[in-house]
């Protein structure tokens, strides 16, 4: 019975599992589980249809192999005999059937029998089923996968299934009525649901293993048969009728002379994942109005797992068309109607079992929390794509909520989260240039530090002494003359004081002593105390509402000055200089933007470094940026700029932002 054993039908070969979630796609059944990345088939769910392994195209879905059953069987004291399924002739279109009999004696089967006999009594019980004048409706049980998925998700359908067994199982029971009990029977077909139809009967086994035609094959080239190395012969008895159209959809209708017709709708027939599941669902909810519903989970069972050739659907119809049309042409049917009647009373009938593995669906709250993980906050979210397998995201959302699917199954989600990624990893990237350039500018000032701090040291004395005799020369000299000489070597040596004072100061490693002040007034204060050149005019705008950080007034005043200073001489025929004040809960900023010619593309990789400078000789030293620089960073702060010196690509001018945390630790820099 249904549930007392619980058959694994297909395996995965992880290794290979790509997790495309075609299987979860191909599922009827949702019985893979992706987990961890990985998809694996849940044996309780599965009802072995075998679609995953047919649709895998990285062969990681493989049917639970059943040969080595079988070959145990074969070197066992009890005679064998093999059941073959009605759809060998699309698989072995070059073999000759009496090659193929011939092929299988070869291997130890004591007998070879064809189940199209089976599925001749089977669709004569049908036949006598429907001539009843009670209005029951049936479920055909042929499809041993849709049997299951009655059993599993509609069981309140069990009692619509037909109480007759199926062609495989009548063809067991027509041989141990013939051969006795001490017999092993071995069933070859297409059909991976098969290897577990036999153990559920309830009266026992009736079939000792299942192969499919992959695993004949397997056989026959362990044990090196050929077909030209083996004697031919013909199907043993009893042989097989219209039953042999068995494997082609619909196929039981024909042979049991059933007509779908499509006025009175008491028949319907159908086939394939989709509509074999949606047919049921629709029979449950009682809108199809009919006595028989045939369904197979297969387009036909020519077209199950367990088939090799590569054939398409409609060659393997043909094939399995002609070779039934040319046995028919030569059948005994004298013989053939002494064996139905012999038969007449077998008993065909089987009961069923429910194995519930429905599961109760989400709360709509527990529904929504999952959908919001992935993204999915409105109904316009949720594109139903299909790319995790499976048909709309409530589908989906309820397949993680039964710990079927993981939220990274759904593509739209993955690729936000990808995207996000990809953006961070961007951002840091940035941020670690900035940090690396930082640090290249600071290991690069710092070395130049050293360097002025021995330059000014030495050059600062003898600095000062030519400096006093230069005044001194300068006050006691008549000739107007020499003092203009004087005049020029006073002026130039101030101007070499003034650059040991500003090499000295960016050498100087100053504490910075921090108090609350106001960056707006600092700003307006500096302003005013510079006397900007008429030509330029300036603009405080503030931005924020607080405007008050911890700084070192002195120190950030000298960086204001050295950036107004630069604005201006960027402006030498006038313009406009505005300062920004702006900020956050965490920082203040301070925009210095001119409207001067901007810097060059080929200067802005050097502008922090000291020395350099864009001015005329003798109109700057080239350390006043250095020394705000390195302030800026003593707080703990940024300092950056944006320039535009192409007139074609707007207005020209030069930006200078510097961030000044509002709350900085006090330290020894």
């Amino acid at each position: 019975m249904p549930g007392t054993h619980v058959k694994r039908f297909v395996e995965t070969v992880r290794e290979r599992c790509r997790v495309c979630f075609t299987c979860v796609r191909e599922c009827p059944s949702k019985a893979i589980r992706i987990r961890d990345g990985q998809a694996e088939v849940i044996a309780e769910r599965c009802i072995g249809c075998g679609n995953c392994v047919r649709v895998c195209s990285q062969s990681a879905k493989q049917a639970v192999a059943s040969l080595a059953k079988t070959e145990e069987l074969l070197a066992g004291r009890a005679p064998v005999v093999l059941c073959v399924a009605p759809s060998f002739a699309a698989e072995f279109p070059g073999l000759a059937p009496e090659q193929l009999v011939g092929m299988c004696r070869a291997a130890g089967f004591a007998w070879v029998n064809e189940v199209g006999f089976g599925a001749d009594l089977v669709a004569d019980r049908y036949h006598k089923l429907l001539a009843r004048k009670d209005r029951r409706r049936y479920i055909a049980t042929s499809c041993p996968a849709a049997v299951s998925y009655v059993e599993k998700y509609l069981p309140d359908l069990v009692e619509c299934l037909v109480p007759i067994v199926s062609p495989m199982v009548a063809t067991a029971r027509v041989l141990r009525a013939i051969h006795g009990r001490n017999l092993a029977v071995v069933f070859v077909g297409p059909c991976i649901a098969k290897k577990g139809e036999g153990l559920e009967v309830a009266a026992g086994p009736e079939v000792e293993a299942a192969i499919t035609f992959a695993e004949l094959r397997a056989l026959f080239a362990q044990r090196k048969i050929v077909p030209d190395g083996v004697e031919p012969a013909e199907f043993d008895p009893p042989r097989a009728g219209v039953g042999g159209v068995f494997a082609l959809s619909r196929g039981l209708l024909q042979a049991a002379q059933i007509t779908e017709d499509l006025l009175t709708g008491d028949v319907v027939a159908t086939d394939g994942r989709s509509n074999f599941v949606e047919a049921l669902k629709e029979f449950h909810a009682e809108n199809l109005d009919v006595r028989l519903l045939e369904v197979l989970a297969c387009n036909g069972c020519i077209m199950g797992a367990g088939m090799t050739d590569e054939a398409p659907l409609f060659t393997r119809r043909a094939r399995v068309s002609r070779y039934v049309r040319q046995r028919l042409e030569n059948m005994d049917w004298d013989g053939w109607h002494r064996d139905m009647e012999r038969f007449r009373d077998l008993d065909l009938s089987r009961t069923y079992g429910v194995d519930d593995q429905r599961i109760e669906l989400p709360s709509d709250e527990a529904l929504r929390e999952i959908l919001e993980r992935m993204g999915k906050f409105k109904p316009e979210d949720q594109l139903n794509c299909g790319a995790c397998g499976y048909d709309t995201c409530h589908e989906h959302a309820v397949a993680i909520h039964k710990g079927l699917a993981e939220s990274e199954m759904c593509l739209p989600y993955t690729i936000k989260q990808l995207q996000r990624m990809v953006a961070e990893l961007k951002l840091s990237h940035e941020e670690l240039a900035s940090t690396q350039a930082a640090l290249m500018q600071a290991e690069k000032l710092a070395s130049m530090g050293q360097l002025a701090a021995g330059i000014a040291h030495e050059v600062n004395n003898p600095l000062g002494i030519v400096l006093l005799y230069a005044h001194l020369l300068l006050d006691e000299s008549g000739d107007p003359k020499v003092k203009d000489d004087l005049r020029m070597v006073v002026e130039q040596a101030d101007r070499c004081k003034k650059i040991v004072a500003g090499l000295l100061h960016f050498a100087r490693k100053n504490k910075v002593v921090l108090q609350p002040a106001d960056v707006a007034e600092l700003a307006e204060h500096t302003l005013q105390v510079l006397q900007l050149p008429d030509t330029v005019r300036s603009e405080v705008c503030v931005r924020c509402a607080d405007t008050v950080a911890e700084i070192d007034r002195d120190q950030v005043i000298q960086v204001l000055t050295n950036l107004f200073t630069n604005a201006c001489d960027a402006m030498p025929n006038g313009g406009s200089l505005t300062v920004t004040v702006d900020g956050d809960e965490a920082n203040v900023l301070i925009l210095v933007t001119d409207t001067g010619g901007g810097i060059a593309e080929d200067k802005r990789a050097n502008i922090f470094e000291p020395f350099f400078t864009t001015k005329q000789i003798g109109k700057g030293t080239g350390l006043g940026l250095a020394v705000s620089y390195g302030i800026v960073k003593m707080h703990k702060g940024d300092i950056s700029f944006q320039s535009n010196a192409n007139p074609t690509l707007g207005p020209t001018g030069t930006t200078f932002k510097v961030r000044l945390p509002r709350r900085t630790v006090e330290e020894t820099l």
